[in-house]
């Protein structure tokens, strides 16, 4: 198969990881059908949508509707796995989270290379393809978004994406780049999560407190 092929297959593997995350997330907060269909597809195409914008580019799921088809294929079949074996753990929306930023952070910043936008600029859509999407579905159930809780997240995506630009510049083959670099974000956000790895973060202390 040829390198744009695996690159749609990556595609839509993210869509529907990430519409089964939404849908996971939207059973924990038992919302009804059309509160899963909304959270799924907002989780898969809202980090693609807002790279789209950014670039000027038409936004991918005008083009292609099959976008949707396979949001509700993901969504059905996690809530058929919801029925049969019930609640799941939430590290399996936390992997699922992690599976979708590594296939969508690399899609992304393919997509924005394409355009061709600076490897600066290329780096950023590719960071928002893996965190607004399932930014937006966070703020909306109204829990503290992962990329502002202490585990690495923007981070991993900046250097997955940064990892994925560097390889092809070393002349390694854009396949062997895009499975060496989905691999890197999943396992390193996996570890963040495991291990707690973050960012130094400020202190409880209050700068402003005048010393007694």
């Amino acid at each position: 198969m040829t390198s744009q092929l695996w690159f749609a297959i990556f595609d839509f593997l993210g869509i529907a990881v990430f519409a089964a995350s939404g849908t996971l997330l939207a059973h924990r907060k038992q919302l009804d059908g059309f509160g899963v269909l909304v959270l799924a597809s907002l989780t898969a195409i809202g980090g693609g949508t807002l790279r789209d914008i950014l670039l000027d580019v038409p936004v991918f799921w005008i083009q292609d509707n099959s976008v949707f088809y396979t949001i509700a294929t993901a969504a059905a079949i996690t809530v058929i796995v919801l029925r049969l074996y019930g609640d799941l753990p939430k590290r399996v929306l936390l992997s699922a989270d992690a599976l979708g930023l590594a296939f969508f952070v690399i899609v992304g910043t393919q997509k924005a290379l394409d355009v061709g936008v600076s490897y600066l600029i290329a780096v950023i859509m590719g960071t928002f393809t893996g965190v607004a999407g399932g930014m937006l579905r966070d703020v909306l159930v109204q829990d503290t978004p992962m990329i502002l809780k202490q585990e690495l997240y923007a981070t991993v995506c900046i250097l997955g994406s940064a990892a994925y630009i560097a390889l092809q510049m070393m002349g390694l083959g854009q396949l062997f780049a895009m499975a060496l670099s989905m691999s890197f974000i999943f396992c390193l956000r996996m570890a963040a999560i495991y291990w707690h790895w973050g960012l130094p973060v400020f202190g409880d202390r209050d700068p402003y407190r005048v010393k007694k």
